[in-house]
């Protein structure tokens, strides 16, 4: 029996599923994780078969709504369902793991099989862990970059197009607020695509919401760009290279994985899809980051210059502290309320020092500024209040109010301290236990939770001075991430006692 009656699945789900009783997908020669080819009138879809014992009528086979709506099949319709072999893709993710090259066929049938949701988490989570444990040749990273690009919508803005993008790790990396309106303000075109927080209390889209909406669709995020001459957007709604965002969510992110292949890929993907010229990228160097030799920054950076060369765009690194937060703000809400209060000349040193560093590169790249003067010209941009101006612009253009000011931001209502416990210096600030607190407290789900930063390293303080605040949307988060901040103990303080032992008498 090879046909059976539709019934459509009344919850999305991401991958293409046909669910088959057990004994009659038996009858088929399909066991399951296996591949089915359905077809319905003259249309046909491969779809990975799941075949429970119970829950399913017999002669009914239950299909995804992607399944469904690629063959056009509603309720109740009859379609034929056959075994089909294993893809190419497949084929491609069993060589890579048993450590073999992938050709560039290889490359494009994994990633259209990806965004086709055809392929299994298994499958997609196997071809991610391969990378990450056999070398993988810049032909290879230059294939699959080409192929995830390739697989989702492209845009020309009919301009040279600067872009910066950081690896990320680092807790408080807003300098994207400020670099945007920096060069935009020099008169470059710069349409920033952001990712919302992965594994950080706040990604740049998070932050840049707080002050105007980011989900745009490619036309708006034209429209706006052209516009004011920057835009920060999310990049998930724009339909760039997706198979990145499906490999994120699926794969990355639970697992915590990001291989230096992957993350090549991942990043100059986008950048191609959006007609990327020039591009710096923010290698964050120091304990806790994902670079913590000078040696691995180097490795990476000529990496992403080589495949820039090989992509057409010009790509400058610039190797930044990453050994604590950047400024004294982590959560979306905090984060806005900084980065405006840095436009308007009152932000903390680490956070314009760096954003004005990065900028001065692009301006260098550009031929505006002359080797070694991108960050002076980067200042004066800031100073004379011309940042602030445009990125009243970005904001307006993305549909925000352009009048907002720092302290129209609200932020969370619940507040908690954590004091100094002895006089001394803060001689560490922990970038994953800050992460984990902003998060506990309820960030990025909650825009105005997070933690703020009295003091960093090298500040001297007293016993009893606070060191940092969080802040809360509710008293429940608050007691938890309060609880966890006595535990992690996010700061260190010269002559404070870390321990004892014995631990008892």
């Amino acid at each position: 029996m090879t046909s059976f009656k539709v019934r459509v699945l009344p919850f999305s789900v991401d991958q293409m599923i046909a669910t088959l009783k057990s004994e009659e997908a038996a009858k088929i020669g399909v066991d399951e994780g296996e591949r089915v080819r359905v077809t319905y009138e003259e249309r046909s879809s491969l779809a990975l078969a799941s075949t429970p014992t119970d829950g399913v009528q017999s002669g009914t086979v239950l299909l995804s709504k992607k399944v469904a709506d690629s063959l056009g099949a509603t309720d109740g319709v009859n379609v034929d369902v056959v075994y089909s072999p294993p893809p190419l893709s497949v084929q491609a993710i069993r060589s890579a793991v048993q450590g073999r090259p992938l050709s560039k066929e290889m490359s494009y049938a994994i990633v259209n099989d990806v965004v086709a949701g055809s392929l299994s988490d298994a499958e997609m989570s196997a071809f991610i862990v391969s990378q990450a444990y056999r070398t993988v040749s810049m032909d290879e990273v230059e294939n699959l970059t080409k192929a995830m690009a390739d697989s989702g919508q492209k845009l020309d803005f009919g301009r040279t197009v600067y872009d910066k993008h950081s690896i990320g790790g680092v807790p408080g990396n807003k300098v994207s607020l400020l670099i945007v309106p920096i060069i935009a303000a020099a008169g470059l075109l710069i349409p920033k695509t952001s990712s919302r927080s992965i594994t950080s209390p706040s990604g740049t889209a998070d932050t840049m919401e707080v002050l105007a909406p980011v989900d745009l669709d490619p036309t708006e995020f034209k429209r706006a760009a052209l516009k004011a001459g920057g835009a920060i957007v999310w990049g998930g709604r724009l339909g760039l290279a997706p198979a990145d965002d499906i490999f994120i969510k699926r794969v990355e992110h639970p697992l915590s994985l990001d291989p230096a292949s992957q993350l090549l890929a991942s990043v100059m993907s986008k950048k191609l899809a959006v007609g990327a010229n020039y591009l710096v990228v923010d290698l964050p160097l120091g304990l806790g980051t994902k670079l913590e030799t000078e040696d691995m920054v180097r490795d990476l950076a000529t990496r992403f210059i080589e495949l820039g060369r090989r992509l057409g765009i010009y790509v400058t690194c610039g190797t930044t502290y990453g050994s604590q937060p950047v400024g004294h703000a982590v959560g979306s809400a905090l984060e806005a309320k900084e980065a405006l209060e840095a436009l308007g000349g009152m932000g903390p040193t680490s956070l314009i020092e760096k954003s004005t560093s990065l900028a001065g590169l692009l301006l260098e790249a550009s031929g505006l500024a002359g080797r070694g003067l991108g960050k002076e010209m980067a200042i004066k941009i800031l100073q004379t209040g011309k940042a602030l101006k445009k990125m009243r612009g970005i904001i307006e253009a993305q549909g925000g109010n352009p009048n907002v000011k720092p302290g129209d931001i609200a932020v969370g209502s619940q507040r908690a301290k954590i004091e100094s416990p002895a006089d001394g210096y803060v001689v560490e600030v922990s970038n994953s236990a800050i992460n984990s607190i902003a998060k506990a407290a309820g960030s990025p789900v909650d825009k105005g939770a997070g933690v703020l930063l009295h003091a960093k390293v090298g500040y001297s303080v007293k016993k009893g001075d606070p060191l940092l605040e969080i802040f809360s949307e509710h008293p429940t988060k608050l007691s938890e991430s309060l609880d966890l901040a006595q535990r992690l103990k996010p700061m260190t303080v010269e002559g404070m006692l870390l321990g004892r032992l014995p631990e008892v008498l």
